[in-house]
C-alpha cells in the first residue's frame, strides 16, 4: 500500500511544480494535509489524478473552468513538465469555449464556486470579453427588443425584429442562444456594466436586463431568505437601465416598482422607478396605478401618495406642445379615482383631495366634469353611512357647469346626492335652456330681418313680406311651448325630489324656529308669533 501511495505521490509530483517543490521541504505527512487544503471539488481532483496516472484526459464546457484553476494552483505547466494539464485545458478553453456564445455562458457559469480563483487567472476576463464582442456584431444575442406597441415609432422596430439577421447566419448563430440571465448577478452585472460602456445598443441592454428581473424577481413568491438577494437583483437592475424614454412598457415598470416596494428596497431604488414611469404616465393603465398598500397600519387600498408623486413627475417633465398626452393622464387619473371610489376605508378628505388632483389634471384640456361627477356617484353608494354635511362635502369639488346634459338628467334623479346639489343641477339646467332659446330666437330674427332685406331689394311686395313675418311668428310659439314643457319637466322632477326631503326640512326649519315637536306645543315660537299678530302672512 505504502509503494502504491509513494508512486502516486511521484506521478503528482512529476506533473505539479507545486507539489514537487513541497515534497522536497516537507515530509510525506505534511503532504496529505497540503493535498487536503487544495481549493478544489472531488471531481476535478480525481481528474487530476488519472491525469498524472497515463488516463486520457476528458475535458469538457462544465469542467474545463475548474480544471484550468487547478492546474493554474498547482503549476502543472510546461516549464515543469512537457504536455501538461494547463496547456491541454487553455488550448480548449480558447479554441472550444471563447468562438461560442453559449459554451461561454456556461464555462462563466462553473465559475460561481471558484470565482475567486477564475477571476484571478484572467478566465473570467476572458469569458467577458469574448460575450461582447460577440454582443456588438450580434445584438440579438441579448434578447429581442420589448415590443411597446403604443409609441407609433416602435413599428420599425418590430419589423427588424421580424426580419432576418444577416449578421447571426455569417457567424453561424442560427442556433438557439443561451441567455445571460442564467447568469448569478456578480457575473451578470459586469458584463451589463461593460456593454454600456462599449456602445451595445441600449435597447438590447434594457431588453437583457428586464428578462433577468422576470426570471430572479417579478411575479416570484418571496420568503424571508430570499428577499435579500431579490431586493440586491432589482436595485441593481434599476441601476443598469437606461433612461431613454419608451424602452420599457410602462405596466413592467410599475411591476418593477412594485417589486421594489415588496420588497423594501432602497429609496433611492424606489424614487428612480416612480420618476421613469412619470416621464411616460401617458402609457399607463388604470391597472398600473392600483398599486397596493403595504404594512399591517394601511389605512385605504392602494397607495395614492405613490401615484401623487408619479403625477408630478409627468407635469413636471412634460414639455410637449401637443397636448394629447395631457389628456391621456387627465383621463387616467379619472379612471383611477372612480377605481378608488369604491374602496370602503377611503376617508372623504382623501376622496376630496383625490378629487381635486383629478380637476387638476385636466386643467387646459377642456374636459367636462362628467369622469368626477361619475367617481362622486360611486363613492356616495359605497359609502351610504356619510352624513349629510360629509355628503355636500364630496359634492363640493363638482362643477356642475361642466356636466354633460345626460349628466344632469340623471344627477336630477340621483338619490344619493344632497338636495343642495340637485337644485344647482336643475338651476343650471334652466339657464343653459334659456341661452339654448336665446339663441334660436335671436338666429330666427336675424334670419327675418336678412328675409325683410331681400325682399325689399327685390320688391317682391308686401303678402311676401308678411307671409314670411307669420312664419317667423309661428317660429317663436313653437319655441315657447317647448320651453314651457321642458320647464314643467324640470319643475316636476325638482318636486318629485324636494317631496322626499320636504320632512326633513321642515323638521330643521322647526327647529331654527325653536319649535321642536309641532306647532301645537306651548313652546312653539311661530305659534305665538300668530297669536300677537294674527292677521301676519307667512310666505312658507
Amino acid at each position: 500500500m505504502n509503494g502504491w501511495r509513494y508512486r502516486s505521490i511521484e506521478l503528482l509530483a512529476a506533473r505539479s511544480g507545486k507539489i514537487a517543490a513541497f515534497i522536497k521541504e516537507n515530509s510525506q505527512e505534511d503532504l496529505c494535509h497540503f493535498l487536503e487544503d487544495i481549493p478544489a471539488d472531488p471531481n476535478s481532483f480525481e481528474l487530476i489524478a488519472r491525469f498524472c496516472h497515463g488516463f486520457e484526459l476528458q475535458i469538457s464546457t462544465e469542467n474545463v473552468v475548474p480544471l484550468t484553476c487547478l492546474a493554474y494552483y498547482l503549476g502543472m505547466n510546461e516549464s515543469h513538465s512537457k504536455n501538461n494539464l494547463l496547456i491541454k485545458t487553455l488550448t480548449f478553453f480558447e479554441q472550444r469555449i471563447l468562438p461560442s456564445w453559449n459554451e461561454t455562458i456556461e464555462a462563466l457559469l462553473a465559475t460561481e464556486n471558484i470565482l475567486q480563483q477564475a477571476v484571478h487567472f484572467g478566465i473570467v476576463d476572458a469569458c467577458l470579453n469574448s460575450i461582447i464582442e460577440k454582443a456588438l456584431v450580434d445584438p440579438c444575442l441579448l434578447g429581442e427588443p420589448i415590443k411597446n406597441l403604443t409609441h407609433a415609432d416602435n413599428n420599425e422596430d418590430i419589423d427588424d425584429m421580424n426580419r432576418p439577421n444577416a449578421r447571426r447566419r455569417l457567424f453561424g448563430f442560427e442556433g438557439k442562444s443561451e441567455d445571460l440571465t442564467m447568469l448569478p448577478l456578480q457575473l451578470y452585472e459586469p458584463i451589463i456594466v461593460a456593454m454600456k460602456k462599449h456602445g451595445v445598443p441600449s435597447k438590447y441592454v434594457a431588453a437583457s436586463l428586464c428578462k433577468y428581473a422576470k426570471k430572479w424577481v417579478l411575479y416570484k413568491s418571496t420568503g424571508y431568505e430570499e428577499m435579500t438577494i431579490h431586493r440586491e437583483v432589482i436595485e441593481t437592475v434599476e441601476r443598469l437601465l437606461p433612461h431613454e424614454r419608451g424602452l420599457i412598457p410602462c405596466t413592467l415598470l410599475f411591476d418593477m416598482l412594485q417589486s421594489a416596494i415588496v420588497l423594501e428596497a432602497s429609496a433611492d431604488c424606489r424614487n428612480c422607478f416612480e420618476t421613469r414611469i412619470g416621464k411616460q404616465l401617458d402609457e399607463a393603465t388604470v391597472k398600473d396605478l392600483l398599486i397596493p398598500s403595504q404594512g399591517y397600519a394601511k389605512e385605504v387600498q392602494y397607495d395614492i401618495e405613490c401615484v401623487r408623486r408619479i403625477l408630478k413627475v409627468f407635469y413636471t417633465n412634460y414639455t410637449c406642445s401637443d397636448v394629447s398626452g395631457l389628456i391621456t393622464v387627465a383621463e387616467l387619473i379619472e379612471e383611477f379615482l372612480a377605481e378608488v371610489a369604491s374602496d370602503i376605508d377611503l376617508k372623504p378628505d382623501t376622496f376630496i383631495s383625490l378629487a381635486e388632483m383629478s380637476i387638476a389634471a385636466s386643467l387646459g384640456t377642456q374636459r367636462g366634469a362628467d369622469g368626477i361627477y361619475k367617481a362622486i356617484d360611486i363613492y356616495l353608494v359605497k359609502h351610504r353611512y356619510l352624513t349629510e354635511v360629509e355628503r355636500e362635502e364630496v359634492c363640493r369639488v363638482l362643477d356642475c357647469q361642466k356636466m354633460s346634459p345626460e349628466a344632469c338628467e340623471h344627477a336630477a334623479k340621483n338619490e344619493k346626492l344632497p338636495l343642495r346639489v340637485v337644485v344647482q343641477v336643475l338651476f343650471i339646467g334652466q339657464l343653459k335652456l334659456r341661452d339654448t332659446i336665446t339663441k334660436e330666437m335671436q338666429a330666427s330674427y336675424d334670419k327675418l330681418r336678412k328675409e325683410e332685406e331681400d325682399l325689399a331689394r327685390l320688391d317682391c311686395g308686401e303678402e311676401q313680406a308678411r307671409t314670411g313675418m307669420e312664419k317667423m311668428s309661428n317660429k317663436v310659439m313653437e319655441l315657447e311651448k317647448e320651453c314651457n314643457m321642458i320647464r314643467k319637466e324640470i319643475a316636476s322632477v325638482c318636486n318629485h325630489t324636494v317631496k322626499k326631503e320636504k320632512g326633513s326640512m321642515w323638521r330643521e326649519m322647526k327647529r331654527k324656529f325653536g319649535c321642536i315637536t309641532t306647532m301645537h306645543h306651548p313652546n312653539c315660537q311661530i305659534k305665538k308669533m300668530k297669536k300677537v299678530n294674527p292677521n301676519m302672512e307667512y310666505d312658507l
